[in-house]
Order: C-alpha cells, then structure tokens, then sequence
C-alpha cells in the first residue's frame, strides 16, 4: 500500500473517479434525488453543507488517510453519488469503504454492487490489503443487509462510534473481508454482475442492493 495513487477505477457502467473541489453542483444535484441530507444515519451534503463536504474529504487525501470519489453512470457521465476508501493503513494493510450514498433513483441497481467490485477489486489486487472493513449505523438496515449480501461478516456492535450531526451518539455494526475471503466474494459478486448485464441488456429491471 506504499503507492496509494489519485486513480479513476472504470468498470463496465460505472466510474469512480477522484473527489475534485468543483464538483458541489454535481453533489447536489445527485443528493437532490431522494433529498438524501434528511437522512438520520448517514451524512449527504446539501447546499448548505457541501462545501465543508469536500474541504473534509480533500483534507483527509491530503493526509493521505481517505481517497473520496464521486460515482458517475458512463453512459451519461452523470454524478450519481459518493463513495471513499477512508480509515487508510498502509503499516497493516488495511482501510474501510464507507461514506456512500447514491441519487434515490439509482438505489436498489447495479449501481452499487459494481462501485463496491471495483473498490474491493482495487482494495486486495492492487493495495494488496489484508482486511477491508465497513461500518453502518445500527438503524441502517437496508445498508446492513447489503453489506451481508456483498459477503462481508458482521463483527458486532461499536457502541457510541460517533456522533451524528443532530447531536445523536450512533451505536455502529462494523462488518469486514479479509483476504483469504476475498476469491470467493470475487466470484459472488462477478456472478450477480454478469446476471444483472444480462437482465439489462433484455429490458428486464434487477434489483441488487439498496
């Protein structure tokens, strides 16, 4: 994990590419879809917020503990949400992907299996981490069942883990991957994207994950 680089990570129909400073309009307007920053258990930017938004996600690149990414459909080049590598340890190989969210038309689509395939594949092929962890609030449930969908074990219950902007204490449930786990998540998780192609391509709608 020495060289932990700025990257665009492509697949099929969707792109992660880098956070940059410029995109609070694209932040908006993807979170605008659902009015996502009424969400009691996650944070999305608003216009009252994104600035901070970004500033905190460039800070933490800077520092080189967090690499934001804004998740962008290839089709339309369309901004459909953010996603991070954050909790980056290069000494333990090890990091977390969390603080994402997507545009609500975009939610329970391909959308999200493909943007975690990607970062998963980036996270143990090219990092070569040894443990890829995620954490959600406890209230979360959709996020905690997709989490277990994508192959993730549950650990248990960080209590008071942070706190949230109205001033709740959040009890989290961290999950994790580890390395020796990750070929047979790999292989799940290709089998649900080529049948999700597939249903694509013949007109036919699938939901994958919340």
């Amino acid at each position: 994990m020495d060289s932990f680089l700025l990257e665009t990570l492509t697949g099929p129909r969707i792109q992660l590419r880098p956070l940059r400073a410029s995109d609070g309009d694209a932040l908006i307007e993807a979170a605008a879809d659902g009015d996502l920053w009424n969400l009691p258990f996650t944070v999305v930017p608003s216009s009252e917020t994104v600035e901070r938004y970004i500033q905190t996600a460039l800070a933490g690149r800077a520092a080189g503990t967090v690499m934001p990414f804004v998740i962008q459909d290839l089709a339309s080049d369309r901004v459909l949400g953010s996603t991070r590598f954050w909790k980056i340890d290069r000494q333990n190989r090890k990091l977390e992907i969390g603080h994402t969210w997507l545009s609500a038309s975009w939610q329970r689509t391909y959308a999200n299996t493909e943007t975690k395939f990607l970062m998963l594949s980036y996270a143990f092929d090219t990092l070569n981490c040894v443990r890829v962890q995620f954490t959600t609030d406890e209230l979360n449930e959709k996020s905690r069942r997709a989490i277990l969908r994508l192959g993730a074990k549950e650990e248990g219950v960080v209590r008071h883990e942070r706190i949230m902007p109205d001033g709740r204490k959040r009890n989290s449930i961290r999950f994790s991957i580890i390395d020796d786990e990750w070929a047979d998540v790999r292989r799940t998780l290709e089998e649900r994207l080529r049948t999700s192609s597939e249903m694509l391509f013949s007109n036919t709608f699938l939901p994958i994950d919340p």
